[in-house]
């Protein structure tokens, strides 16, 4: 995948890379992946990675949307990974916006002015958030301008013109993995387990919604066939497009969190709150927060409540037609490898 560019080995050429938000968990497992195929990597970070320096990676300690940093980063690369991101579903709107559209615009900039010949978006699948079920949905759904979260407002816009900026010349393509997760995640799983064994997680809605995952290692399979989508002479078809990615394997949220649970010797979650209250307490909590002003995390919001109690999960028809994308890690395999991973972490403790 992807192994076409400057320098000849094995009979390939290889391509030069960059990775925004190398020492991230998705960012981290893509840089593993390329360095074990031999190919040159810079990563750009806030939080310095010694032993990917040891390996041979370039670093470039910056924040995005440092215009002279990006431009600096993107010098001899030909296919960035645009991976690093404000994520949350709390904050101010002008600290999403800095980052992830200042950010991706410093970064463009960078891919123009050093002829950087394609990128591949990391999005998210609530971009297309419209508060109402998505059972199914592909995309052709629009982009939201209307969101109680600054998080999909701001990956909307950067999404927007990231595909905007595509040409003969500059091939851009993103991706939207939903909810990854897997072993050394460091915000999903332990999020759950965090509040559920503070007594502070509970059934929002029927408890029935069925929602979409995607395994780390699986994203990682769709970066780098998302990267030769976008390589040879002539345009491909991913050129300017997005694409859902998942496992492809819709499952009922509360009984996989409630299998995890199970899994790691925690009593299952068995209260409810229904929907309409969850809203009601989001909405007052973010007055509060807002207000105050808090710090922290508000334990509910508008946009919470809503992920919790609705269907969300999509067609991968088009990322196999266009990528070739095969999830290769099930919901199973990956369940009892991360329930495995789990156990073993707390009995070193």
């Amino acid at each position: 995948m992807g192994r076409h560019g400057k320098g000849l080995r094995g009979g390939f050429r290889i391509v030069s890379t960059l990775v925004t938000g190398g020492t991230g968990f998705l960012g981290r497992r893509l840089v593993e992946r390329l360095l074990a195929a031999g190919r040159p990597v810079t990563v750009v970070g806030r939080t310095p990675a010694p032993d990917l320096e040891s390996r041979g990676v370039r670093f470039v300690r910056a924040s995005l949307d440092d215009a002279e940093a990006m431009r600096a980063a993107c010098a001899g690369i030909e296919t960035v990974f645009h991976v690093a991101a404000k994520v949350g579903v709390w904050g101010r709107y002008d600290d999403f916006f800095r980052t992830n559209v200042l950010g991706t615009r410093a970064l463009l900039e960078g891919c123009r002015a050093h002829g950087v010949q394609r990128l591949v978006y990391t999005s998210t699948p609530s971009v297309v958030y419209n508060g109402r079920e998505l059972a199914g949905a592909d995309e052709s759904l629009p982009l939201t301008t209307a969101c109680p979260s600054p998080y999909p407002l701001t990956k909307a816009v950067a999404e927007r013109e990231i595909l905007a900026a595509n040409s003969a010349t500059f091939r851009t393509v993103a991706l939207r993995p939903h909810l990854i997760w897997g072993n050394g995640d460091p915000h999903l799983v332990p999020r759950v387990l965090a509040r559920a064994r503070a007594g502070r997680l509970r059934i929002v809605g029927g408890g029935k919604n069925r929602i979409d995952m995607v395994h780390v290692e699986n994203a990682v399979d769709a970066h780098l066939l998302a990267e030769s989508a976008l390589s040879g002479e002539a345009p491909r078809t991913a050129a300017g497009k997005a694409y859902f990615i998942t496992n492809g394997e819709p499952v009922v949220l509360w009984d996989w969190i409630n299998l995890l649970l199970q899994g790691v010797g925690e009593p299952p979650v068995t209260k409810h709150i229904s929907l309409g209250s969850a809203s009601i307490l989001g909405a007052v909590c973010e007055t509060l927060w807002r207000v105050l002003p808090l710090k922290t995390e508000p334990p509910m919001t508008r946009f919470i409540a809503s992920e919790l109690a609705k269907d969300h999960w999509f067609n991968l028809s088009a990322a196999r037609r266009d990528l070739g994308y095969a999830p290769r890690i099930s919901m199973a395999a990956g369940t009892a490898e991360l329930i495995a991973h789990l156990r073993a972490a707390a009995n070193r403790t």
